[in-house]
């Protein structure tokens, strides 16, 4: 969080100083300096304005009410306000707000502002209360209040309106406008036609090409592929992005994911998404073991994966892996089954 000043309150106009900051998150500090006074001169509902001051480009103020919000709050609690002073802002802004004293540090951590959730700001509807902050009484005996002055920290995160592709992550999993349907394993999965066909010329092919009538009114049936490799595909088309894995064991998590990423290779060559296929590839390059490299090596040779072949011939290269290898008896079940995988090694070892 970017600090963003401090402003005084308690006698007379607010002083302090200011400092606009660029970043989207930041927190400014709020002294009362006189509690006592604003106790006694300030009536119910009553707001002393701190400095403004610039988070995420925009210009908010802090307001201090000593006898509680205007807005008909106990009259017996201290109540807090972030208020938005721009008068152009017609959009939602989403804001993450969170007040504690200057000590309370767990309350000030990124992640646990970033956990709250937003609040909606705008010209029209430009505040956001913290109704009962501290009860009076509370406050009066706390550690908090010292030579009759106390410290409040406002942070604030303006949350980044959606990415494109967010709103088009959103179009899919609200099923508006989805024209085309698939059966996957017993699965129905929807989506929409010309999304498919301008991520991938397979799609394309079968969605637009000289067989699309058969796939105008029936339901596509994907054979050969589970259910959550077509969705996480599906996921992909739309956000240009690795999606998550959906794990079944967390113990055998690294595991799972080189299955998982080798079920995604094979469905990212069969629909033509090189990208998809790159990703997958990148980090299957990493999870190369003894117990997987066979089968990786030969998903490599199968799907033209170049690279992630490289890495299955420089891990058997190496002689501590290459003893490990035929100690496990692995060896021998690769020159039964992949005896190309061999001649290639030899051909590396040569080299």
């Amino acid at each position: 969080m970017s600090f963003t000043g401090v402003s005084i309150v308690g006698q007379g106009q607010a002083t302090g100083h200011a400092i606009n900051v660029a970043t989207a998150s930041g927190y400014h500090l709020l002294v009362v300096n006189g509690y006592s006074h604003t106790k006694a001169t300030a009536s119910a509902g009553a707001v002393i304005l701190s400095l403004p001051f610039m988070v995420g480009g925009h210009r908010w103020r802090i307001f201090y009410c000593p006898k509680g919000a205007p807005s008909g709050c106990a009259t017996d609690s201290v109540s807090l306000i972030l208020f938005l002073v721009d008068k152009n802002v017609t959009e939602d802004l989403k804001v993450q707000v969170g007040f504690s004293f200057l000590h309370q540090h767990e309350k000030q951590d990124s992640a646990y502002i970033r956990a709250k959730e937003p609040c909606n700001f705008s010209s029209a509807n430009p505040c956001w209360v913290h109704k009962n902050f501290v009860k009076r009484d509370v406050l009066e005996k706390s550690k908090h209040l010292n030579d009759d002055c106390f410290t409040i920290r406002c942070d604030l995160a303006v949350v980044p309106p959606p990415s494109i592709q967010e709103l088009i992550s959103n179009v899919l999993m609200s099923k508006e406008g989805t024209d085309v349907t698939f059966s996957v394993r017993g699965e129905t999965l929807v989506a929409h036609r010309c999304v498919l066909a301008a991520r991938s010329p397979v799609f394309k092919a079968e969605l637009f090409g000289p067989m699309k009538e058969c796939t105008i009114a029936s339901v596509i049936q994907i054979e050969d592929m589970e259910a959550k490799v077509f969705r996480a595909l599906l996921s992909f088309i739309y956000t240009d992005s690795l999606p998550e894995m959906e794990v079944d064991m967390v113990e055998e998590r690294e595991a799972q994911e080189a299955l998982w990423l080798q079920h995604l290779i094979a469905a990212a060559d069969r629909y033509d998404l090189e990208r998809l296929k790159v990703l997958c590839e990148e980090k299957l390059c990493k999870l190369v073991d003894v117990s997987s490299v066979r089968t990786i090596f030969i998903l490599a040779e199968r799907h033209n994966c170049g690279g992630l072949k490289d890495v299955c011939l420089e891990f058997l290269k190496t002689p501590s892996n290459l003893k490990e290898i035929t100690a496990a008896d692995v060896f021998d079940n690769i020159i039964r089954t992949c005896p190309y995988l061999l001649k290639e090694l030899i051909g590396k070892l040569a080299s």
